[in-house]
C-alpha cells in the first residue's frame, strides 16, 4: 500500500469522534500531538494529489514559496488560543480545522519543501522556533486565562512544550550550522 493510502487512514483515524475528543481533552495533546498528526495525514495525502494533479503545483507552486506560505499562515492560524477555542465550541470551526491543517497545510508543505532552498527552510524552522518561544512566554506568563476551555496549568503546560520545542529546534540549526554549514548556503 502506498503512502497516500496511509495518510488517509490516519486522517479518518483521527476524525472518528472519541479519538478527536480524547486529543481535545488536553491542550497540549490537542496542539502538539493532533495538529501535528494532522499535517503529517496530509503530507502523506499529498502523493496522491501531485500524481494527480501534476500541473495544477507546477502551477501554482513552482518554487514552492507560495505553498509553505499557506502552510505558515494556516499553522499560524491554528496555534492562536481563540482558534484552538473555537474548535472545541463550533462544530463549523472544528470542521475547518479537520479540512485546513491536512490539505491547506500537510499537501502544501510536502510540494513545497523539496522545491526551497536550504536558506528559505532554514529561515521557516528560524521563524517557527521565534514563534514557539512567544508563545511558551505568552502561555506561561499570561496573567489571565487565554482559552475558556481549558485550565490554566494545562495552558502553562502547552507553554512549556513550546519551548523545549524551540530549544530542540535550536539544537538542530545548531547542528546544521556548525556539523552541515551547506544548509546555511
Amino acid at each position: 500500500m502506498n503512502q497516500s493510502f496511509y495518510g488517509l487512514l490516519l486522517f479518518i483515524f483521527l476524525v472518528i469522534p472519541p479519538v478527536a475528543d480524547f486529543m481535545e481533552s488536553l491542550m497540549v495533546i490537542h496542539m502538539h500531538m493532533q495538529m501535528p498528526m494532522l499535517v503529517i495525514s496530509g503530507f502523506l495525502m499529498a502523493k496522491f494529489f501531485q500524481t494527480k494533479f501534476p500541473g495544477f503545483f507546477e502551477k501554482w507552486n513552482r518554487n514552492g514559496v507560495p505553498g509553505i506560505t499557506l502552510f505558515v499562515i494556516i499553522m499560524v492560524y491554528w496555534m492562536l488560543p481563540r482558534s484552538m477555542d473555537e474548535a472545541l465550541t463550533s462544530q463549523i470551526v472544528e470542521g475547518f480545522k479537520f479540512i485546513s491543517i491536512p490539505f491547506l497545510a500537510g499537501i502544501p508543505l510536502r510540494d513545497s519543501w523539496k522545491k526551497l532552498k536550504p536558506v528559505g527552510k532554514n529561515a521557516i524552522i528560524i521563524s517557527f522556533t521565534i514563534l514557539f518561544i512567544g508563545l511558551g512566554w505568552l502561555y506561561i506568563w499570561s496573567p489571565v486565562q487565554l482559552c475558556n476551555n481549558y485550565l490554566v496549568i494545562e495552558q502553562v503546560t502547552l507553554g512549556w512544550a513550546f519551548l523545549l520545542t524551540a530549544i530542540g529546534m535550536i539544537v538542530y540549526l545548531g547542528y546544521n550550522f556548525f556539523i552541515d554549514p551547506s544548509a546555511y548556503e
